[in-house]
This record gives C-alpha cells, sequence and structure tokens, in this order.
C-alpha cells in the first residue's frame, strides 16, 4: 500500500468508506435495528471504562500471541464473519489473505459471496459459520463441504434472528443485479466511480447469491431466498444446537450470548468457545453493549470455556478492556470492512495494523509483558457499567 493510501484510525477507514461507495452499499454497513440504541452502545460503552497504567517498570519486550480454538493467533483478533460484501470485488478472498498475512484467523459467513474452498485457499485459519437454516440434512450437507474444504472451525451465529427495522430506514438492496437493478442504482454507483471502476476492472459485478448455501444438486441461492429459507426454519433448542455441535466434532464457537444462563447453557453442551456478541447492534434493540454484560458473563464460566467478544471494536485500547475483563481474543466486523472498502486487502491489513499497535501501546502502559497477564485490576469500571 502507497503512503497516499496508508490511514492511522479505524475513523479514517470509516470516513474513506463513506466517501468510496454508493451510499446504499455504506448505508448496509451501519446497520442497527430499530432506535440504533445497541450499536450506539457497543462502540461507546469502552469510552466509559478507563485504564489504571503505570509509569515505570515498564517491559521492553511484550507478548502478544494467544490461542482460540486451537489457533495460534499473531495478537488476539479474530475476522468475525460479514453477509454478503458488496464492497470489493475481491471480497472476503481479500480479507481471508489479508488475516493470513497478519497472523489471525478468518471467520467466513454463510451468506459470503465467496466460496469456502477459495477462502480456505487463502487462510487455512479459516472458521465457517452457519445460521440454523433449513433441514438437518442441509446443515449436514453445508457442514461436510466446510470440512471437505478445511475449515478448521464452526461458529454456529445465534444472534441475529428477532428485529429487521430501522427507524432511520433501511437500505434497499436488490434481490440480483439485472438490467432494471442497474438502471435503479446507476445513479448512485456513478456518483463513486472508483468503486464502479474496481468492479469493472475486475470483470465482475457485486454478487448477490449464496455460494456456501448451495444445496446438494442445486444452484446457489440469492441473498435474499437464503434468507428467506433462514426466517422460514423453525427456531432450534439446546438440544439441537448440542447435535449440530456433535456431528461437527472439533472446534465449535457459539455466538450471541450476553446472558449468564446461556453461556452456562453452552459450557453445558460442549461447545468451545462462545462469542459475547449482539450481532453489531442488529438483534433486539435495547440489549447492553457486549462490553457491559462480558465481566459476569466471564466469571461465571471464564474458566470452563473460551471467550471471545464481538461489537465495537475501533482501537486496539478496546481490545485491551475486552481481554482484562475476560476476553481470549475479540471479533471485529464493521472496522474491518471499513478498511477493504477503502484499499481493499491492504486496508484490511491497516485496519489489523492499527488496532496491534493499539494494543501494543495499551498492554506496555499497563506494565504487562503479555496480553495473558492484563486483568480487571488494569480498568477503571464505574458504578453500574453493566447495567
Amino acid at each position: 500500500m502507497t503512503d497516499k493510501a496508508w490511514f492511522e484510525t479505524v475513523a479514517e477507514a470509516q470516513r474513506r468508506a463513506r466517501k468510496r461507495l454508493p451510499a446504499s452499499v455504506y448505508a448496509a454497513l451501519l446497520a442497527g435495528s430499530e432506535r440504533g440504541i445497541t450499536v450506539d452502545d457497543n462502540s461507546a460503552a469502552f469510552g466509559d471504562l478507563g485504564f489504571a497504567p503505570h509509569v515505570a517498570g515498564l517491559s521492553d519486550n511484550r507478548d502478544l500471541t494467544t490461542m482460540l480454538m486451537g489457533q495460534p493467533l499473531s495478537f488476539p483478533v479474530m475476522i468475525s464473519p460479514t453477509g454478503v460484501q458488496a464492497v470489493h470485488p475481491d471480497g472476503e478472498v481479500a480479507v481471508a489473505r489479508a488475516a493470513a498475512a497478519r497472523g489471525v484467523s478468518m471467520g467466513l459467513s454463510l451468506f459470503a459471496s465467496k466460496p469456502v474452498e477459495e477462502v480456505v485457499a487463502a487462510n487455512p485459519q479459516t472458521f465457517f459459520q452457519l445460521h440454523w437454516v433449513g433441514s438437518r440434512d442441509l446443515l449436514l450437507h453445508l457442514m461436510n463441504r466446510a470440512r471437505s474444504a478445511g475449515a478448521v472451525g464452526l461458529i454456529l451465529t445465534m444472534d441475529w434472528s428477532f428485529s429487521e427495522g430501522r427507524d432511520w430506514g433501511s437500505p434497499s438492496i436488490p434481490e440480483k443485479v439485472d438490467l432494471r437493478t442497474m438502471m435503479r442504482f446507476g445513479p448512485e454507483a456513478i456518483a463513486r466511480p472508483t468503486w464502479l471502476w474496481q468492479f469493472a476492472k475486475s470483470g465482475s459485478i457485486p454478487d448477490l447469491t449464496a455460494p456456501n448455501l448451495t444445496p446438494p444438486g442445486g444452484s446457489a441461492p440469492t441473498f435474499f431466498g437464503a434468507y428467506r429459507e433462514w426466517m422460514s426454519t423453525p427456531l432450534p433448542t439446546w438440544e439441537d444446537i448440542a447435535w449440530l455441535r456433535e456431528q461437527w466434532g472439533g472446534p465449535f464457537m457459539l455466538k450471541g450470548i450476553s446472558r449468564v444462563d446461556d453461556a452456562r447453557r453452552a459450557v453445558d453442551i460442549g461447545c468451545t468457545a462462545i462469542s459475547v456478541s449482539n450481532h453489531g447492534g442488529n438483534n433486539l434493540d435495547g440489549t447492553p453493549a457486549s462490553i457491559r454484560v462480558l465481566p459476569r458473563i466471564a466469571e461465571s464460566v471464564g474458566d470452563r470455556i473460551e471467550i471471545t467478544l464481538d461489537g465495537g471494536i475501533r482501537r486496539g485500547s478496546d481490545v485491551a478492556k475486552a481481554l482484562a475483563l475476560g476476553a481470549r481474543a475479540v471479533l471485529i466486523g464493521r472496522a474491518y470492512l471499513w478498511g477493504l472498502a477503502a484499499a481493499g486487502q491492504g486496508g484490511v491489513e491497516n485496519v489489523l495494523d492499527i488496532l496491534r499497535g493499539g494494543l501494543d501501546s495499551a498492554v506496555l502502559g499497563l506494565g504487562r509483558s503479555s496480553v495473558h497477564e492484563l486483568s480487571r485490576s488494569d480498568v477503571v469500571v464505574p458504578p453500574g457499567f453493566g447495567r
């Protein structure tokens, strides 16, 4: 990446993404349900937390490495699975390459625009995400395909099932890119020539299919076709989730935990890890920020299961706060998508470098020599923080 393309903050990546992307595409990245209380709180809550730094006896060398679900990470950040990526023609493959270049794991969405085989080839540390969709036979088919492709673990996402409305309006997302769609969205695309040129140069158009949801002997459904099947599938029980974990037989993360009793159930059914998450504010609006509920979940089950946090990470200091309050690692979503929009693979690498550098600075200032030494004593938690 050229010096001109480099940016120093995730906020700058977001600014460039907004400038580069068509309005509807950018609006989709901001998604938050209803009033957006939770999506705002996810990031704002980190500002309520303070640090208790030291000024002498600091460590010249700091170890940021960790392990998550059997995979080594160069620092405690993982790519969270996100759906159809119309922000860049290389989509999830570019993200996977960036993650591999920076030594972190990739989470691939069931609704991704690139097939699991291509993404695993770009990053062997890829975890495949499932939603509870269709029949058990279809789920087995999807799992077996991911296993054959070389996915190292499974993420079952359970934190987006309830809310569809947004007070400020949802962007209009087409069923497919046909002539009518191109005429309708043409003015938006023309107003963002850099984004349009990227797709023209690649010889492709934004892919609104879900290739990883291809049924046996069938073709890839459209995103909305897949979404409709997901929404019409009877909701799973804890017994269903236990069955899915048993069928996979390897590292298994349950994503979407915001309550202690659910965390305990995840332990009981043998999950390897949980993600304390509210789907970036896309679930039930009014759910507290992930970082607010993390401490009591970590206190309850942190010695029996690996805990991650997803939601609101914008700085390396946010990563440090999550680790100090009990997370093994964090998952990032919007931050890397803004980087992808800003500068492709290099932009994702840029975002990861920003987070790594900020984390290293926090570990230094807190007088620690390893991310594993971070503890609650390093963080100033105000009364009532957990709500």
